[in-house]
């Protein structure tokens, strides 16, 4: 039952991915996910990379709580936020945007696919326009890109 609430959680995060992406990050939030597009950052580190943090407190807090309980559902929901979030910063961070490189050369279908969408989304520098705002699940054009092996 345990891996069913992990499973279900990370499901349900791609689709909160997706409306936090849209709707919070390219709304209200805007100003810190700004210089994730027009890389006006300095450094390492951008103003975007506080979502890390603002992701992964309730998932801290739902773990907490939940173990304190005898790991009741709420520790699973939290592991299941948690785990998302590293497979986020592990293709994100380090597949597409190679802040680490790795797998630059893959000739992966899938992972191609979620790489062009990705950059499919920067081209747009602004708030309001955009598109893919999914992560590990992308509009099918892009996966029929790399899947269909006669083009």
């Amino acid at each position: 039952m345990n891996f069913i609430i992990i499973f279900i959680i990370f499901m349900l995060m791609e689709c909160a991915t997706w409306f936090i992406h849209k709707y919070i990050m390219h709304g209200f939030l805007w100003i810190l996910h700004r210089d994730h597009h027009d890389h006006s950052s300095e450094g390492a580190f951008e103003k975007n990379d506080y979502f890390f943090v603002i992701f992964a407190i309730p998932a801290i807090v739902l773990m907490y709580f939940g173990s304190l309980n005898h790991f009741n559902y709420l520790f699973y929901i939290g592991v299941g936020v948690t785990l998302y979030g590293m497979t986020y910063f592990f293709v994100h961070d380090i597949f597409i945007h190679q802040r680490i490189e790795f797998l630059k050369n893959t000739q992966n279908p899938y992972l191609l696919s979620i790489r062009r969408a990705h950059k499919q989304h920067h081209k747009h520098l602004g708030k309001k326009e955009g598109e893919c705002f999914g992560f590990l699940w992308v509009p099918i054009k892009y996966f029929r890109m790399y899947f269909n092996k006669e083009k």
